[in-house]
């Protein structure tokens, strides 16, 4: 699981970071309303942890922004507030879930593997990309009739790919769907895992999918 936490107080974030990270989810965090905008738009998470009280904005703006954007991704707020009104400010500018502060640390864990169980039906469940069926949910990927097994970072980076069928992704925007921001972007690593990525999907077929665009990244599709 992967969330974005968008929180300007850095003591409470790295808190919370490091106790989500505990538990096998990696984290992305952005301290802005105008970061949090672009790091929630650039890369797919399965839940958003957004505070009310931001740099540059209300976290009440941030998630109307979002949804009038279009995206989709379940969104906890956290804040200091608990009124009534603070409570339904939030669910209608389109928030999931609703976290007065202060709160243990095992609820909010709790609400956010359950809004990430949510997940799957705010995005398409499964795609096809000439002939090669994903299933975003089980995780099963299929070409041309053949069942072919990928590792959990191999299936993420088919994933970013399938989900942007045609576009030309750059290094930034691919890592920041595959790895949180403790990925170190000088390694060669998302290279090795294309690598690796292109052997399952395409090196058997005549149709290649994974396409280098010198200079620039890579593009997915027939």
């Amino acid at each position: 699981m992967r969330i974005l936490l968008i929180e300007d107080d850095p003591e409470q974030a790295r808190i919370l970071a490091e106790g989500l990270r505990e538990h096998g989810i990696e984290v992305d965090h952005a301290a802005t309303y105008a970061d949090g905008l672009e790091r929630a738009r650039r890369a797919a998470h399965d839940v958003i942890v957004l505070d009310v009280m931001l740099p540059g904005g209300s976290g009440f703006e941030l998630c109307a922004e979002l949804r009038r954007r279009g995206v989709a991704t379940p969104v906890l707020m956290l804040t200091a507030r608990d009124a009534v009104d603070d409570r339904v400010a939030g669910l209608d500018a389109g928030a999931d879930d609703y976290l007065p502060k202060p709160y243990a640390f095992r609820e909010l864990l709790a609400r956010v593997r359950a809004l990430a169980r949510r997940r799957p039906a705010l995005a398409p469940r499964q795609v096809r990309v000439a002939d090669l069926d994903v299933d975003l949910v089980t995780r099963l990927v299929r070409r041309g009739g053949r069942d072919i097994e990928l590792t959990a970072k191999e299936f993420a980076l088919l994933e970013v790919f399938v989900l942007h069928t045609g576009e030309v992704l750059d290094r930034a925007a691919i890592t920041a769907h595959v790895w949180d921001e403790n990925h170190d972007p000088f390694t060669n690593v998302l290279e090795v895992l294309v690598r690796r990525l292109r052997r399952k999907i395409d090196d058997d077929f005549p149709l290649k999918l994974i396409k280098t665009v010198r200079g620039a990244g890579y593009r997915f599709g027939a």
